[in-house]
């Protein structure tokens, strides 16, 4: 969850910087979990949250992103129209905001996002309340005004206090992957963090999870007993694997058999199973079995695992590479993104150079753990315009104690450039990763932002 003046450097100035700006100064904190401020906003603006479609709420450490896409994705197939509210954003904060339409979504209007956003500013009356908060209430109002099928939320942080919770009874909750992160806020150890997670939960509302380390499956099945929500769970009551290349799900109704997710990795496989299961237990959506074949091989989700075939910083690397953009930033995320780039090495044969920035409250030593095995070399580069970001002598410090042979460099272009300088005899994979915030501002050098 990230505040909306979060993207600076590459990205030009945005028509609605000022009232961000306006926003954004309403709170001396960037985060500030409660639920106390936005029910009173909302209840000012007569309660646009309980005048909504069915709601499927998302949570989770990894894999939100992904999840909600294919839920999108598969429901848009199916011809229904759906809303998305997804946090944080890339390049513009309108990614935030999607409103259904008949044969897809489109990212809202500027004129129609200030005004959402006024009206709640309006409404609000200078209270302190957080930007999130405010961006929020702007997202329910919008999707309470435009006739939809279905809503999608993403949890911004946590669950229990997270702005998103104030939904009394979505059609189902859904928690992917519990890991540690965020731990300023959420606590610092798993089943603290797994149990604000588990905040989402609400009596008799059914419950789908992705596979979880025991601590955290055990607080969240805690959790859900005790609300009597009918449980999903992965490895138990549905399970997914991959056979002959494709997807293969399986639960009390039947089998699946459908295409391979569009999006790379073998946790791709976990994200659009996990997807299936949360819309077959939310029994007010009717899907037939082509929706899920088509929605699952056309999904995206921009800055997972994302090949970068051109553009100018493609341009500035050497000839023939391979350039992959992940947002990765805590151990598990990093772990998947080296599980994939293990099963590409497999399959062709490169060598591997990490441009990594991070921001300052991540394990830097964690995170590049993951890819000890399949390279010695890191650039170590800043993030542009982040306050909070890592200097990159604690990253250069970090990768060096796990024996990885690291340099600097002044941002993505100079890394990319002094690359293009070595000699490979076969021309390297190069992987972005550590921070959402250097994927947005990749996408936005590169020329190729989110649609």
């Amino acid at each position: 969850m990230t505040d909306g003046l979060q993207r600076q450097g590459a990205n030009p100035p945005s028509p609605l910087d000022d009232i961000l700006a306006r926003l954004t100064a309403l709170h001396p904190k960037r985060i500030d979990l409660t639920l106390d401020r936005i029910a009173r906003l909302l209840a000012r603006l007569d309660h646009p949250e309980r005048k909504l479609p069915p709601v499927i709420h998302v949570a989770g450490t990894n894999g939100k992103g992904s999840t909600v896409a294919y839920l999108r994705a598969i429901l848009e197939a199916a011809g229904l129209r759906v809303h998305v509210y997804t946090s944080p954003h890339l390049v513009r904060i309108n990614e935030r905001f999607r409103l259904g339409r008949v044969g897809g979504g489109v990212l809202v209007g500027n004129d129609e996002l200030r005004a959402a956003l006024a009206r709640c500013e309006e409404a609000n009356d200078g209270a302190p309340i957080t930007v999130f908060e405010m961006e929020t209430a702007a997202a329910l109002t919008l999707f309470a005004q435009h006739p939809a099928d279905a809503v999608v939320l993403e949890v911004g942080l946590g669950g229990r206090l997270d702005a998103t919770n104030v939904i009394e009874r979505p059609a189902v909750s859904v928690i992917t992957p519990v890991g540690i992160d965020h731990q300023d806020f959420l606590g610092d150890t798993l089943d603290k963090i797994a149990a604000e997670k588990a905040g989402i939960i609400k009596r008799g509302v059914p419950l789908v999870i992705a596979e979880q380390a025991a601590e955290a499956a055990g607080v969240i099945e805690a959790v859900a007993a005790r609300a009597r929500a009918p449980l999903h769970a992965a490895g138990q009551h549905w399970h997914v694997g991959i056979e002959r290349g494709r997807l293969v799900y399986q639960d009390e109704r039947g089998l699946l058999d459908v295409s391979a997710p569009r999006l790379f990795g073998r946790h791709q496989f976990d994200n659009a199973g996990l997807a299936i299961a949360a819309l077959r237990a939310a029994e007010v959506f009717q899907i037939d079995p082509s929706a899920f074949e088509s929605g699952i091989a056309r999904a995206e989700w921009p800055a997972r695992m994302q090949r970068l075939g051109t553009g100018a910083l493609v341009a500035a690397g050497p000839a023939g590479a391979e350039i992959w953009l992940d947002g990765g930033h805590n151990i598990d995320g990093g772990r998947v993104v080296a599980a994939a780039l293990g099963d590409l090495e497999e399959r062709v044969p490169r060598p591997l150079v990490v441009i990594a920035g991070m921001m300052g409250n991540k394990d830097a030593r964690g995170f590049l753990s993951n890819f000890a095995g399949l390279t010695r070399h890191i650039i170590a580069v800043p993030i542009p315009g982040q306050s909070n970001a890592m200097p990159v002598e604690r990253l250069v410090d970090a990768a060096r104690d796990i024996g990885m042979r690291v340099e600097v460099a002044g941002g993505i272009e100079a890394a990319l450039r002094g690359i293009a300088r070595l000699a490979y005899e076969v021309p390297p994979r190069i992987l972005i990763t550590g921070s959402l915030y250097l994927a947005g501002e990749v996408l936005a050098r590169n020329g190729t932002p989110p649609k």
